[in-house]
């Protein structure tokens, strides 16, 4: 778990964990939870080329740690460098040919004078937010099923078994790679979630809303949120990053 920082006034306390999963023989999910700058990232591509695509992403987005009054066009801009460098070096290493990444994330930027949310997402990896103990998804899956569901073909209940519920439709490295961008007020009382696919397709909405409630520290509810995915079955690499605004008010300016 990362130090608490102070945003908007306000604590912010961070955790994450990631777990190879009980099938795969290793993990091509990366993340990172360093300050205000959160990010998971789903590898996918033989020869272990979906943990170098991971890794890309995470360290592209690494760069801004640090930065202070980050902006929108920052971050986005990383987007794109993370997609150029995976698509570069698999041109440069064509064992890495095909490999790439889902990946979602957030990260606290200025827009007018204030601290606001940048979240992204290419891919099916989520991001969710718990309000007042309402769990909602944020981000929309760049996924075949989706767009089964989105077009009435098959309900959210069947797109959790379908078999092509795996198939992303976006991703770095891949031809389609634009992001869907939101910003996101900075919320008091409210937890963050991002995760890979392994969280949620192992566990309902329902179950990862009751491991969030409870467990208020964040560092616990990453590691029960990945143990209960595992115990579940564990048919994929599982990554969490969780974020939670203390409603209490410390009294120190926003950073």
């Amino acid at each position: 778990m990362s130090a608490p920082v102070e945003v908007a006034g306000h604590r912010l306390r961070v955790g994450a964990a990631t777990d190879v999963g009980a099938v795969r023989d290793h993990n091509e999910d990366a993340l990172l939870a360093e300050g205000t700058v959160l990010v998971v990232a789903d590898g996918m591509g033989g020869h272990a080329a979906g943990e170098v695509a991971s890794r890309i992403a995470v360290e592209t987005f690494g760069e801004l740690v640090g930065h202070t009054d980050r902006t929108a066009e920052e971050v986005v801009d990383r987007i794109g460098r993370a997609h150029d460098t995976i698509v570069g070096s698999a041109r440069e290493h064509p064992e890495q040919r095909g490999m790439g990444t889902t990946t979602t994330g957030l990260v606290l930027v200025t827009e007018d004078d204030e601290p606001v949310w940048l979240a992204f997402n290419v891919g099916d990896s989520r991001l969710y937010t718990l309000r007042a103990g309402e769990l909602s998804q944020v981000s929309v899956d760049h996924s075949e099923v989706q767009e089964l569901v989105d077009a009435g073909v098959i309900t959210p209940d069947e797109a959790a078994v379908h078999p092509a519920r795996n198939v992303v439709t976006r991703s770095l490295g891949a031809p389609t790679h634009h992001p869907d961008v939101w910003l996101l007020p900075v919320t008091p009382g409210e937890t963050l979630l991002l995760c890979s696919d392994g969280l949620t397709n192992e566990l309902t909405d329902g179950q990862v809303r009751d491991i969030l409630l409870g467990h208020p520290d964040p560092a616990e509810a990453a590691e029960e949120l990945v143990r209960s995915a595992v115990t579940a079955g564990g048919r994929d690499n599982v990554s969490v990053v969780v974020a939670v605004i203390d409603d209490e008010a410390t009294g120190a300016p926003g950073s």
